[in-house]
């Protein structure tokens, strides 16, 4: 019984993830479970792949040969330094170079935030040696927080007295 649901489990996990399987010892591709397009051979095109009136090949859809840059595409490629001035830049890059720059671009964003964070931490542990430095802490200055409110309070309650006194002796 433990072993079936072990077995219906990596089954289960299996057709989840995509379990390769072998079709048989001398199989020299792999089939995936999930995927139901047949496999062509890149090397020999197929009557599929060419216009009927035309000798030419369409390229396939899913394949894009360029990338048009907006303006904040142009700012990374110049951050990332792939190249030196705006003018430089052509019109149309392939989509590994601009996503190589953003890659790019983002380390350079987080080796920035962990700069900034050793410095805030730095800047801290000085600003806290210094409140050290003249007696201050968080406690002290809770309590006289505290005393104050207390003392707002009284001189309040003192006012309302005696205004209600006031009012009496009218």
């Amino acid at each position: 019984m433990i072993l079936s649901s072990i077995n219906k489990t990596r089954v289960a996990l299996g057709a989840l993830f995509g379990h390769v399987r072998r079709a048989g010892p001398g199989a020299q591709s792999a089939r995936r479970q999930l995927c139901s397009k047949p496999q062509q051979s890149h090397s020999e095109p197929t009557a599929q792949s060419a216009l009927p009136n035309s000798g030419e090949a369409v390229q396939p859809g899913f394949k894009i040969p360029g990338y048009k840059l907006s303006d904040f595409d142009k700012k990374i490629l110049l951050w990332a330094g792939r190249f030196k001035t705006k003018e430089q830049i052509p019109e149309i890059v392939s989509f590994e170079m601009i996503d190589g720059a953003r890659n790019k671009v983002r380390v350079k964003a987080c080796y920035a935030m962990i700069v900034l964070t050793v410095v805030g931490c730095l800047g801290m542990v000085i600003l806290g040696k210094q409140a050290v430095g003249r007696h201050e802490s968080l406690t002290s200055l809770n309590m006289e927080k505290k005393a104050r409110w207390r003392q707002e309070a009284q001189r309040e309650t003192e006012a309302a007295a005696v205004v209600v006194a006031g009012e009496k002796t009218q």
